[in-house]
């Protein structure tokens, strides 16, 4: 994947506005104030192209950057606590579902998870639904440099457990170190090629 050519090309806030040129897409998922934006800032080597906030709620739409004539990185909402209205996090989780139900040229959501707390149910949640519609599902455990290497792997497997994943089909990540990234490349990297690693 050729990440010198990056570019923002839209937010859509209906499928309508959807792009329709027929490249790949992964999408990044994750709860509000994850690390999501920075996760893809960091796999893109870039440091401000996904705007980052410390506010939840910031991404209202989903957001599509387009790599080279390769594939586009796909931005959506945060789900769970956000400073807005009830009426607009209902949108948000229409828009969210239309786009991953129907979306054919979607090989992947990376599940973006902070390896520093429990098992939550609205990733648990998520991470099933996506199963339920045979969606390839990528997680990602965030955030490891703010834990030590037993703290590490002690979350984990709780994630693990909590969430009924393998440990050889999820990756830890660093954002901030860049640690995981060769990895989380190569994963997208089988998805594009033929529906997911191994």
């Amino acid at each position: 994947m050729n990440f010198s050519d990056v570019q923002f090309i839209l937010s859509a806030h209906s499928l309508k506005q959807l792009p329709d040129t027929g490249l790949p897409e992964i999408a990044f998922a994750g709860r509000s104030n994850v690390g999501k934006s920075s996760l893809i800032n960091c796999l893109i080597g870039r440091k401000a192209l996904v705007k980052v906030s410390s506010r939840p709620g910031k991404t209202q739409a989903l957001n599509f950057f387009q790599c080279g004539d390769e594939l586009y990185l796909v931005d959506l909402p945060g789900y769970g606590f956000a400073r807005v209205a009830k009426t607009t996090q209902d949108s948000w989780q229409d828009l969210i579902t239309g786009y991953l139900e129907t979306r054919s040229t979607l090989k992947c959501v990376v599940v973006i998870i902070d390896l520093r707390h429990p098992p939550k149910n609205p990733d648990t949640q998520l991470i099933s639904w996506l199963r339920l519609k045979g969606i390839p599902t990528l997680p990602v455990y965030t955030k490891m440099d703010k834990l030590s290497g037993n703290e590490r792997n002690k979350n984990a497997k709780l994630l693990d457990s909590g969430h009924d994943i393998q440990a050889g089909g999820r990756i830890l990540f660093s954002s901030k170190t860049g640690q995981g990234r060769d990895e989380l490349l190569k994963a997208m990297a089988a998805f594009l090629a033929d529906g997911g690693p191994g």
